[in-house]
């Protein structure tokens, strides 16, 4: 497991990478959302955390989303461009669109009764909601459509 450091003058805090589900800019602040539920509201641009995920040996598991996001790939199960949202999800929690309204989300059976606090929504802009689309499109190896 591949770990990465945050340092403040007050903090220091080791973020295991594979945890990481998203990164999102509030001005001068960044999100920092885990698939545990929690998040920490940190003092770095987002271009701090590129910056440090570049360094990482799996540093194409980050994908820069337009001007306010970094996603973690491996969590990424749904691209809705016509409601401008990114689904996330556990890799342990898988989704399935119910059939009779497709933006409901329901539990497969064998999670029934599980927390579903592991799938996260944000909102994105069109254009960066398509350039995510065609860079997992174009990812080969891994991932089968």
């Amino acid at each position: 497991m591949e770990w990465f450091k945050i340092k403040t003058p007050t903090l220091l805090m080791r973020v295991a990478v594979d945890e990481v589900v998203y990164v999102k800019a509030d001005g001068n602040y960044c999100d920092l959302v885990l698939i545990n539920g929690r998040s920490r509201k940190l003092t770095f641009q987002l271009h701090h955390f590129e910056d440090n995920f570049k360094k990482l040996k799996n540093a194409d598991m980050f994908i820069r989303v337009g001007r306010s996001l970094i996603v973690n790939r491996q969590y990424v199960q749904v691209i809705d461009l016509i409601d401008q949202t990114i689904v996330f999800g556990g890799k342990y929690l898988l989704r399935e669109l119910r059939t009779d309204n497709p933006h409901v989300w329901r539990p497969n059976r064998e999670d029934e009764g599980n927390d579903l606090r592991d799938i996260y929504t944000v909102k994105v802009s069109r254009d960066a909601l398509k350039q995510l689309k065609e860079q997992l499109e174009s990812l080969k190896g891994g991932e089968s459509s």
